[in-house]
């Protein structure tokens, strides 16, 4: 018997398909093949964390948009992406470069995971300069990728916590943070938080080197009228963002000044997605998670169910 969910679906699956793979086309450019070779778990598997908590599309674009919020709080990440990112022209395409990157060191065969993260690799040791401060900075430094990876991570996880209907398991979010860290270290980062205290106790000691700056203002500013290429892209875009803003730690939340008219408006932005999520899911049964289970033999429903 089908899901209320997935009957509510039917006539919202061809309009919901088309907006995500506008805004987000499939594949990395056609450079990814999820389908094969058959039995490789690329970096992590089909029972790991990992693969449940990406699979949920509207958790990680909101999740997304949250981490590049917090990304903004800290100057020296945030100068590689002034000084060497076409962000005001093209946020739309960094956008997608990070979602590809995402989907593939999670879901694509190892050798195709390992040869995104060497390109990654790469692009960061070309990432070099100074800070207003003048302080130097390097995209490849240990210390900022672990910035970076920490900002995504929670933000993903606590995006699939608010808004993908599936209880998180005890202990799940610890196994969680240890798995994807393998990412990060791969890429070059160091003493990366592997559980929920660790992580925790690694924001309570950032938070002395973050601030927020007319750069931060000016990236914001930037990413609130960026235009995916999707119907209604403004609301589209206006409550994703918001409902990314949702998932804001309250000490960012405050460093960031937003407003409590801000607040409130995520809080409802928050609700909408919350409402429409499983919608997401029922629409887009053959996504890459779907892909790479067919790919280890397994059915795509167990990615709902954890254990």
């Amino acid at each position: 018997m089908r899901s209320p969910w997935k009957l509510l679906a039917l006539p919202a699956r061809e309009p919901i398909r088309r907006w995500v793979l506008g805004a987000f086309p499939r594949g990395g450019g056609g450079l990814i093949e999820y389908d094969r070779p058959m039995g490789d778990p690329g970096l992590f598997g089909p029972d790991s964390a990992t693969w449940r908590v990406h699979a949920d599309f509207p958790g990680m674009l909101a999740g997304g948009l949250a981490a590049l919020m917090l990304q903004t709080l800290h100057p020296l990440a945030l100068a590689g992406v002034w000084d060497h990112s076409n962000f005001r022209d093209d946020l739309v395409g960094r956008l997608r470069r990070t979602t590809t990157f995402v989907s593939g060191t999670t879901y694509a065969p190892r050798d195709q995971a390992m040869m995104l993260i060497e390109r990654v690799r790469t692009i960061h040791a070309q990432v070099r300069g100074k800070a207003e401060d003048g302080r130097p900075y390097a995209a490849d430094d240990p210390h900022l990728l672990t910035w970076v990876h920490v900002t995504e991570a929670y933000s993903f996880l606590q995006g699939f916590r608010r808004y993908s209907h599936v209880q998180l398991p005890a202990g799940a979010a610890d196994r969680y943070y240890d798995e994807v860290r393998r990412v990060a270290e791969a890429l070059g980062a160091r003493e990366v938080p592997a559980s929920e205290a660790q992580i925790n106790g690694y924001f309570r000691r950032v938070r002395a080197e973050l601030s927020f700056t007319a750069r931060s203002r000016e990236v914001l500013g930037v990413l609130s009228r960026v235009r995916l290429p999707v119907p209604v892209a403004g609301l589209s875009r206006d409550v994703f963002l918001q409902a990314g803003a949702a998932l804001l730690p309250a000490w960012a939340e405050s460093m960031l000044e937003r407003t409590p008219l801000q607040r409130a408006q995520a809080g409802l932005a928050a609700r909408a997605l919350w409402s429409v999520a499983p919608v997401f899911r029922a629409a887009l049964p053959d996504g890459i998670a779907s892909r790479a289970c067919s790919r280890m033999g397994v059915p795509a429903e167990s990615l709902q169910r954890w254990h």
